[in-house]
């Protein structure tokens, strides 16, 4: 017969647990402990990714499918626009329609992991008002859920990839490092975002225009390798080149080259972004429940 367990034993148990639980707050205490207590709501951070999941897709005909429509429909019209109408070439031999969508999957990425972060905040609102957590939580949850989406839309390419009969070689192994790279890439403006878009309302209506514009500025529908060579590094500028350039470098059996220079700049400046979003989210986090 298998012996009790003290009672004393059950008690110190959930004495543990609670402590580990406790949140103190007091002069300095949220910045001396801001990233303990990060990592302490990690289960606030499912729930919040989970919520956020269910929320989009609730009462859509579609559902989650709307994860491949949205995606689909801007490759066909960039492989209209750019390959029909202009005339440009693919990287490699691999179909145009193909490197397209390879562009197009991290890009879907960063754009959509901006877009949610961005608003994350307002439309939280009343949570921040209520309740004490840190309030990375909330852009950090858009990159969970984006993910999914991203997962999603990948069917896409397996499709296409299915069609054509190009298929990916070893270089695919090397794609967690540039997923990574996207959700990094994302991060650093989202945060710049979110926090201004507690202060001004305007974003709301001009991060949507800012990302249709940097669509166009990137090389989403076209290969990089078009921009002219005295204009690559300044191009570099612009972070998503590196991402997208990598996704296609690794999907299209390395036909879409990586043009180094460019891309270590392109790590820089998602360094500089992330770390400038960072601190400067964390200087107006203070403020947030006083202005929402």
């Amino acid at each position: 017969m298998p012996t009790p367990e003290p009672i004393h034993s059950k008690t110190d148990a959930r004495s543990r647990r609670t402590k580990e639980r406790l949140v103190v707050i007091g002069p300095g205490q949220a910045d001396r402990h801001y990233w303990r207590d990060l990592w302490s709501s990690r289960e606030l951070l499912a729930i919040l990714a989970w919520r956020d999941f269910a929320v989009r897709y609730k009462q859509t005909a579609l559902g989650v499918a709307w994860a491949v429509v949205r995606p689909l429909l801007t490759v066909v019209v960039l492989t209209l626009v750019f390959s029909r109408i202009a005339k440009l070439q693919s990287d490699g031999h691999s179909p145009y329609i193909l490197m397209v969508c390879a562009g197009m999957l991290p890009w879907f990425l960063v754009s959509t992991i901006i877009g949610e972060a961005s608003n994350g905040l307002v439309n939280n609102a009343e949570l921040i008002g209520k309740v004490y957590f840190p309030r990375l939580i909330i852009p950090s949850a858009s990159l969970f859920v984006s993910l999914v989406d991203f997962v999603v839309s990948s069917l896409f390419f397996v499709a296409i990839s299915i069609w054509f009969q190009f298929w990916p070689d070893w270089r695919i192994l090397y794609l967690p490092f540039f997923v990574i790279m996207a959700l990094l890439t994302a991060l650093g403006p989202a945060l710049f975002l979110a926090a201004l878009n507690v202060k001004y309302r305007d974003f709301r209506s001009i991060i949507p225009f800012l990302l249709q514009f940097a669509l166009y500025i990137s090389p989403v529908g076209f290969s990089s390798a078009v921009v002219p060579e005295q204009w690559r590094l300044l191009y570099s500028l612009n972070p998503v080149v590196g991402v997208i350039d990598g996704f296609r470098w690794c999907l299209l059996r390395g036909e879409a080259s990586l043009y180094l220079p460019g891309f270590t700049i392109n790590l820089c400046t998602i360094g500089l972004f992330l770390i400038g979003g960072l601190v400067f989210f964390r200087r107006s986090e203070r403020n947030f429940a006083d202005v929402l």
